[in-house]
């Protein structure tokens, strides 16, 4: 692992967590024209089940803020742990992040979600390709840059070669 793995990915997760949730609550704001002031209660729900996390339990707020930059830290140290030994990943950062958008939120909203207490929304085709857009935007191409930067990769397909020279 080269220097500075730890501090990208943590810098890099910060970054997209907070952009996450700022277009989570910009969305919501769009959608219902109101400030969604229980949206961390919610993601605490995926712990503490909706019931409990919406009745405003002290410090209910930070375990969800906690939830979702952990989901942020975890897809991003997963991207950056798979980037370097798959190849395909190496031909467009911009279309490798809206991908790797889509793919996190089909896991969050597919897989994931399942194991908790909070209710499954039956997948809707036209609202996904929104969430996909925007998880691309503020997660996935964000996070496929910095991977591309700190591994020395550019988008140049196949004449890259990430880590090389390094031990």
């Amino acid at each position: 692992m080269k220097k500075g793995f730890f501090k990208a990915v943590l810098l890099t997760s910060l970054f997209v967590g907070t952009t996450d949730l700022v277009a989570a609550y910009i969305s919501q704001w769009i959608k219902t024209g109101k400030y969604a002031d229980k949206m961390l209660n919610y993601i605490a729900g995926g712990g503490l089940g909706l019931e409990s996390s919406m009745n405003g339990v002290s410090g209910v707020q930070f375990l969800g803020l906690f939830f979702h930059y952990f989901i942020a830290f975890s897809f991003t140290l997963f991207f950056f742990l798979v980037f370097p030994r798959l190849k395909f990943l190496w031909y467009n950062k911009y279309m490798v992040g809206m991908l790797y958008g889509v793919f996190v939120s089909l896991t969050v909203g597919q897989v994931i979600l399942r194991f908790t207490p909070l209710p499954v929304n039956a997948f809707s085709l036209s609202s996904s390709i929104i969430g996909w857009l925007v998880l691309g935007a503020v997660l996935g191409i964000p996070i496929a840059y910095n991977a591309y930067k700190y591994f020395g990769v550019d988008s140049s397909f196949p004449k890259s070669t990430p880590l090389s020279g390094s031990s």
